[in-house]
This record gives structure tokens, C-alpha cells and sequence, in this order.
């Protein structure tokens, strides 16, 4: 991102807590349970739960939320929510394909790329974009109209999404907030995605929660947005895998 960028961050404040930020073969094998987990020790510690059935492959396309900025690989969103989801007995296999500083254009663009360079048809995408629209003032019809095409073309090779939704800040205005917020929530509806309103809905209020540049979440931030998504993205998985 461009200095004059975070410069804009600072100055709206909340808008920082808000959004989507940007910066420049399986075995059935028990694995331990995701890091956020609240187990106890020795004998008080339940058993683990096996990884059962056929392996769930799923794509996670978004920008630096998904790539996870400031943190190392395994620290990611998408890294967490796959131990998450195989501790939990779902044998998941998550791509992920989160770019940093990815508008909606940018992912439209890399879109079909992103799906042809995979050796199967992913169970699941999940799509997470559009707080760099924000930040960048773009027209929330100019990222509707990309989300649009991007839930087009995946109908279109019959795979299912879980939406992420954003939120702007009431800094932009009412006007504005309303034509941006209901983005999701209508093109959820039309393309028949599964959908989460606003995914950081659990950590946006708690600073601490977030890296010093007040945008992306630390290990702590990222672990309490599995917690609070693991239903809603098990719940997205088919019942049956694609292959």
C-alpha cells in the first residue's frame, strides 16, 4: 500500500478496524486440535477426533486477509481454519489463494487462472474481497458488478462459494454504507452462496486483536475469526465431494 493510503487509514480510524486491509495427497491420520482450542492435559484432555472421509479441498481466494500479512504461512487464515476444520474429523485441504492488496478487479482478473492452475475442482470457495475497494474509494457498483462476474464464473464450473462480507464504516456516509453493505447480502441471494454478513465481525472492536498498523489481525485475531467461522464454513461444505 502507498504511504498517502495509510495515511487515509489513520485519519478515518474506525474504517481501519473495519476492513479488509491490504499490503504491498491426504491421510487419515489424527492431527492435533487448532491452537485455539481450549483442551486441558493429561487425562483431562478428550480424545482426538479422527480425520475421516475424503479429503474436502477448498480454495480460499482473497487479499491480505487470506494471505496473511504479518504473519508467518502457518499463521494464516486459511492455514488455521484447515487445522481447525481437521480437528474438528473434516478432512480439508485448503489452497490458499489470498493476494495482498487484491481489489475486486484484481481477483476477477486472476480468477480463472487461480481455478485452472488446480489439479481438482475445489469442494468449496470461499471469496473474500472488497475492503480494498473501500479503501481505495471505488463505486460499490464497481465491486458489485466484479463480485457479480466472479460468482458468474464460478456458477458457471459448479462450484459452491461461502461469501465473506465486508462492511463500511460510517465514515463514508449513509448513502454509501448502504448501497456498499447490501452487496453481499443481495448477490449472496441471486448466486445461491452461502454467506457470512461481515467475517470480522468478531475482532473488529478489539484493538489488540490487530497488528499495529490497526488493519490486520495477529495470531490471536486470526485464531478468534476461525472460532467464530469454522460452523459457517463446515456448514458451506457439500455433503459429498466433488471428485
Amino acid at each position: 500500500m502507498h504511504r498517502r493510503a495509510w495515511s487515509k487509514i489513520v485519519m478515518v480510524g474506525a474504517l481501519a478496524l473495519a476492513l479488509a486491509g491490504c499490503g504491498d495427497a491426504a491421510d487419515d491420520a489424527t492431527v492435533p486440535p487448532a491452537s485455539g482450542a481450549a483442551l486441558g492435559s493429561g487425562e483431562d484432555a478428550p480424545p482426538p477426533i479422527p480425520v475421516m472421509g475424503p479429503e474436502r479441498r477448498i480454495t480460499a481466494f482473497g487479499d491480505s486477509l487470506f494471505a496473511g500479512y504479518g504473519l508467518d504461512p502457518e499463521q494464516s487464515y486459511p492455514a488455521r481454519l484447515e487445522a481447525a476444520l481437521r480437528a474438528k474429523g473434516i478432512n480439508a485441504r485448503i489452497a490458499n489463494a489470498g493476494v495482498s492488496g487484491d481489489t475486486t478487479a484484481a481477483g476477477l482478473q486472476r480468477l480463472d487462472f487461480t481455478l485452472d492452475a488446480q489439479t481438482e475442482k475445489p469442494d468449496l470457495f470461499i471469496l473474500e474481497l472488497g475492503g480494498n475497494d473501500l479503501l481505495r474509494g471505488l463505486s460499490p457498483e464497481e465491486t458489485r458488478a466484479n463480485i457479480d462476474k466472479m460468482l458468474d464464473t464460478l456458477d458457471a464450473r459448479g462450484i459452491p462459494v461461502l461469501l465473506m462480507g465486508m462492511r463500511s464504516p460510517p465514515n463514508y456516509g449513509p448513502e454509501y454504507q448502504q448501497r456498499f453493505d447490501a452487496i453481499y447480502r443481495e448477490l449472496a441471494k441471486k448466486h445461491g452462496a452461502a454467506l457470512i454478513p461481515f467475517w470480522l465481525e468478531s475482532i473488529y472492536r478489539e484493538p489488540a486483536l490487530f497488528q499495529d498498523d490497526r488493519i490486520h489481525p495477529t495470531e490471536q485475531g486470526v485464531e478468534k475469526l476461525v472460532d467464530s467461522t469454522i460452523d459457517e464454513v463446515a456448514a458451506a461444505l457439500p455433503k459429498t465431494a466433488a471428485r
